[in-house]
């Protein structure tokens, strides 16, 4: 099998100056000693023994210029930041203490300066097309308070709005901290929507503000531009970070249809943070980044913000950048379980923000809830933890981090990304350099054998493409690559798709989840044993036949496609956990190409990657084509205007997630009414 050079033509950047390690605290304070330099070189150095920063465009990043500062700054605030170089010790430690988490250095202006910069040269970088997206690797970070200096995010906003012209952008700060700053700026601003999710506590938690909660909206023509979901416990985990992007951020940004993504990427909110005392992986950060990938034609900007736990913060950063290279993130660890207090501030957030987003409407109003103060275990949380709290968090992250670790030594990233046998559509296909065109074919005893358990195979032509998608499912199976792409006959789709689930589930302990659209019923005796999930998009009426059998009508709308996918198909995808995703678009699936790219992209990031396409040999290269690129790692096409959900298609959904949310927990938007 021929090896595949995964990068793309240098499609992500990564912008970085040494010069930005050398403001550093020059005397005693507990509270600021955290944000040290060796969080950049420690980051620095995981990109390059993983060998990422080699397939990165190393970008060096400038100085902002006074006047780029003056988009969000007063010139004031700019002429005593400037004033800090020719301060001495005491003048520095004194002007320290006016203001809030902040230590200033003789190098803190040019630092601060390379940090705003960078985020520019980014933005520029990939808004002239020079590169897919990218990371801005910086220190100093809003206006002097919390470690920061500029406000580097709301820059880099305003620059795009001003000298590119665009109209709508999407921030999403996943730090965990509130950035009332950013806020601040853009709350009357319809053109920026902001997303934060932060350690709030009811309010007692830093910065103590009442606008960081979920009914802070935005004003005048920005209202609903402000979406806050805050986290009134510590030890949210991979599961809720998953829920709050499917069921509050995704819907609101498709709606929005972002033109370019900021993400004010913060990892302390990862496992291991003392700030943050949260528990999600790093793993969950490539989850979300590739979830955030599929808006804005990919173009997706990151800027390094918060993370103190230096082994958490690397590892998340190497995450990171692996999805913006277009590799299929690893499999997330732990039940996909929100919690309780997760699901109240999720419930929040949506009944706040339901009055100015269609896409939060559709299923229904929904009620404010009573906040808890207690754990999901029913004690009271901690807004404090003690000495022994702490042990036992960095205790939970050194086995998380050594788990993900041990993982991507026996799971690798595939030598082969993306494989097609597409020999009847492959004259019109205009594919990524590096995507194989698979050749071979498995055993010709082993394909006939498999076969036998069909009449529909037994043609020429159906049983020389059985054996190329065993050969694709075997390659997928076993590492060697990470998705694949297979044209059948029509006449043959259903056998082939059965034999491929059966195939899939011969590996001891896989989990196979099948997205069926079109014309495909599920085969009568595939055994309900919890080791596959069937989903049929296009059944005749909405019917959850057992738990691990759902059909769903094909929507009519945008709108109705996007409540589908999100409040449906990737909560159960997430749920399950599925080692191989088979997507089958069997005969008059009903699809646009842009749709189909989507579902495909999406279903994607649960799987790791591995996903195997079977379409019509009756498509369109174009369909072909454009599978191809997305399980390669490029961005989806647009689906073009949002439209609103018929009434028949929410009544679907809603009765589907009635009957299913018992068991798959991803499905809620709401806390029940008591925890047991």
């Amino acid at each position: 099998m021929a090896q595949s050079d995964h990068s793309q033509a240098m499609g992500t950047a990564l912008v970085y100056h040494e010069a930005m390690t050398e403001a550093r605290l020059l005397w005693e304070d507990p509270e600021c000693e955290i944000e040290s330099p060796e969080r950049l070189t420690t980051a620095l150095e995981c990109l390059q023994q993983r060998g990422l920063e080699q397939r990165c465009l190393r970008l060096t990043a400038q100085e902002a210029s006074e006047a780029e500062l003056g988009l969000v700054h007063s010139p004031e605030y700019v002429a005593l930041m400037r004033r800090t170089q020719a301060l001495g010790m005491g003048e520095l430690q004194e002007l320290s203490g006016q203001y809030d988490a902040i230590y200033f250095h003789p190098s803190t202006f040019r630092c601060a300066r390379l940090a705003a910069g960078a985020g520019l040269q980014l933005v520029d970088a990939v808004l002239t097309g020079a590169v897919h997206n990218g990371l801005a690797l910086v220190s100093q970070r809003a206006a002097a308070n919390g470690f920061c200096v500029f406000n580097n995010v709301a820059i880099a906003a305003k620059h795009a709005q001003q000298k590119h012209g665009l109209h709508r952008i999407l921030i999403v700060d996943w730090d965990v901290h509130h950035g009332q700053g950013i806020q601040y700026i853009f709350e009357d601003d319809p053109g920026v929507l902001y997303f934060s999710w932060h350690r709030y506590e009811h309010g007692r938690f830093w910065p103590y503000l009442r606008e960081s909660n979920a009914d802070a909206v935005g004003q005048g023509q920005g209202r609903g531009f402000t979406v806050n979901l805050p986290w009134n416990q510590v030890g949210m985990g991979n599961a809720d970070y998953v829920a709050a992007f499917l069921h509050v951020l995704l819907p609101v940004a498709f709606e929005f249809d972002p033109e370019l993504v900021l993400v004010a990427a913060g990892f302390d909110s990862a496992i291991g943070d003392p700030e943050g005392q949260m528990q999600a992986t790093p793993e969950c950060f490539a989850h979300l980044t590739q979830l955030l990938q599929v808006l804005a034609g990919g173009r997706v900007c990151a800027m390094l913000e918060g993370g103190y736990h230096l082994e958490s913060l690397s590892q998340s950063v190497c995450m990171m950048v692996q999805a913006l290279l277009g590799d299929p993130a690893p499999p997330l660890s732990g039940p996909m379980v929100p919690h309780h207090s997760a699901l109240e501030s999720i419930q929040s957030v949506r009944a706040a923000q339901a009055p100015h987003w269609t896409s939060l409407q559709q299923q229904g109003p929904a009620p404010i809830p009573t906040p808890s103060t207690h754990s999901p275990e029913g004690g009271p949380f901690s807004l404090l933890p003690g000495g022994s709290e702490l042990k036992t968090a960095a205790a939970q992250a050194a086995t998380a981090l050594s788990s993900l670790l041990d993982q991507l030594r026996l799971r690798p990233t595939p030598p082969v990304r993306t494989a097609v046998a597409l020999t009847s559509l492959g004259a019109g296909l205009v594919l990524p350099a590096d995507v194989l065109h698979e050749e071979g074919s498995a055993p010709q005893e082993e394909t006939q054998a498999w076969a036998r358990l069909h009449k529909a195979l037994a043609k020429d032509e159906a049983l020389t493409t059985l054996g190329k998608v065993l050969y694709l499912l075997d390659g997928i199976l076993d590492g060697q690559m990470s998705s694949g792409i297979a044209a059948t006959p029509a006449p043959a789709a259903a056998a082939t798709l059965d034999v491929a689930i059966r195939r899939g589930l011969s590996q001891g302990d896989q989990r196979v989840l099948c997205v069926a659209v079109g014309q495909l019923d599920r085969p009568s005796d595939l055994a309900d044993d919890g080791r596959n999930l069937w989903l049929n998009i296009r059944g005749k009426e909405a019917a959850a036949l057992s738990t691990f059998h759902v059909s769903v009508p094909l929507p009519e709308t945008t709108g109705g496609f996007l409540n589908c996918v999100l409040a449906l198909v990737l909560p159960l995808a997430y749920g399950f956990q599925p080692d191989l995703v088979l997507l089958a678009l069997g005969p008059a699936h009903g699809l646009q190409d842009p749709q189909a790219a989507l579902l495909a992209a999406l279903l994607r990031v649960p799987a790791g990657g591995g996903v195997l396409a079977l379409v019509d040999v009756e498509s369109t290269p174009r369909l072909a084509e454009v599978l191809a690129r997305v399980l390669h790692g490029e961005a989806p096409p647009s689906l073009g205007p949002f439209s609103v959900a018929s009434p028949e298609d929410t009544q679907a959904l809603m009765y589907l997630r009635g009957q299913l949310e018992p068991h798959w927990k991803m499905l809620q938007v709401a806390a029940p009414a008591s925890v047991l």
